[in-house]
């Protein structure tokens, strides 16, 4: 496998607790991965200051897209504040142009999460803007192929797994790439992220046949399935 795939999220921790496996997986596989974040998640601790968590969250982003063996890539947007604009749908378009993703995974809509329903937003204008020749960039046009939206607590309403993805080959270095994350350590005791999201993988695995799984929801406007014939 030689394809990239390419995690979107608006927070360095969405990015690896619910995307991070899925591009493990895929670099396994054979392929490349790369995370785009859009903000640090600065604001996210209840006491450290937004400058000094930000940059905590930038580091450990790296650290855990270097266990992964993933890249790394940061819109500088504040936490709690990512706008919905073509200055924001035109960056994340560049980004995609840059590091030719053929899959992206992303936040669904159905969120609570005023960064999360922007980073969805922003993403699908993003897909449009790269695969469009006609649009003059610095780069050149590249189509991604498939788009899927990951399994996020806070992104839940209306989210319709259809795909199940084994994960067990990369599992524990998925969580070992999570726990150098503040926030999956209980550190701001807001979510248990890591009780969570390991059990949501074993719940998941029942249903997709495996020991551990991520399910994943396809862009509706991908599920259709052209054939000659049902024979």
């Amino acid at each position: 496998m030689s394809s990239t795939i390419m995690a979107i999220a608006a927070h360095p921790g969405d990015a690896v607790f619910t995307m991070g496996a899925t591009v493990a997986q895929h670099i396994a596989a054979g392929g490349g991965g790369v995370f785009l974040n859009l903000s640090l998640g600065e604001k996210g601790h209840p006491t450290m200051p937004p400058r000094e968590y930000g940059a905590l969250q930038r580091a450990a982003m790296e650290k855990a897209a270097r266990l992964l063996g993933a890249g790394a890539a940061f819109l500088a947007y504040p936490d709690a504040e990512i706008p919905f604009n073509d200055e924001a749908c035109f960056a994340a378009c560049d980004l995609i142009r840059e590091h030719k993703p053929d899959l992206v995974v992303t936040h669904w809509s159905g969120s609570w999460h005023k960064d999360h329903q922007n980073c969805h937003l922003i993403v699908r204008d993003a897909i449009f803007y790269a695969g469009l020749a006609a649009i003059r960039r610095k780069l050149p046009a590249h189509q991604v192929r498939k788009l899927f939206f990951a399994d996020n607590w806070e992104d839940a309403t209306n989210f319709q797994p259809d795909t199940y993805l084994d994960i067990g080959q990369v599992y524990e270095k998925w969580l070992e790439a999570c726990a150098v994350f503040p926030m999956w350590r209980g550190e701001n005791k807001f979510f248990r992220y890591n009780d969570y999201y390991p059990n949501l993988a074993l719940v998941r695995g029942c249903l997709g046949g495996a020991k551990y799984a991520v399910a994943l929801m396809s862009d509706p406007n991908q599920r259709f399935v052209r054939v000659r014939s049902l024979a």
